[in-house]
């Protein structure tokens, strides 16, 4: 099995940081619990002009873990799995906005 990583760009305007930061929060403790989370990193920006100023990255074991998390959420257009939680960055309320993407590892130096 090879680890894959959940890289999540994150648009929080000013005054939404301890929002999104308590949202991350509340995903991770959630992910914690889940067969196959193996770590969460969470970045925010030392620039104050980037587009997107958080990064959160989450790694699972394998991508079959990440499914088994999230596969109900592309179901439907709330992003919601069976656990009822709102997964794809679909968690973040309104004006902050994710780009999602899962990633493998294919270098390390």
């Amino acid at each position: 099995m090879k680890e894959i990583s959940v890289i999540n760009s994150i648009k929080v305007p000013k005054g939404h940081e301890e929002t999104a930061i308590n949202v991350r929060d509340i995903y991770i403790k959630y992910f914690k619990t889940k067969p196959g989370f193996v770590s969460s990193t969470f970045y925010k920006s030392i620039n104050s002009d980037n587009s997107f100023n958080f990064v959160n990255i989450v790694v699972w074991d394998s991508y079959e873990s990440f499914q088994a998390i999230v596969n109900s959420g592309f179901d439907n257009i709330e992003g919601l799995n069976d656990d009822n939680m709102k997964v794809l960055g679909k968690g973040f309320p309104h004006p902050i906005m994710v780009n999602p993407g899962q990633f493998e590892t294919i270098r390390e130096d």
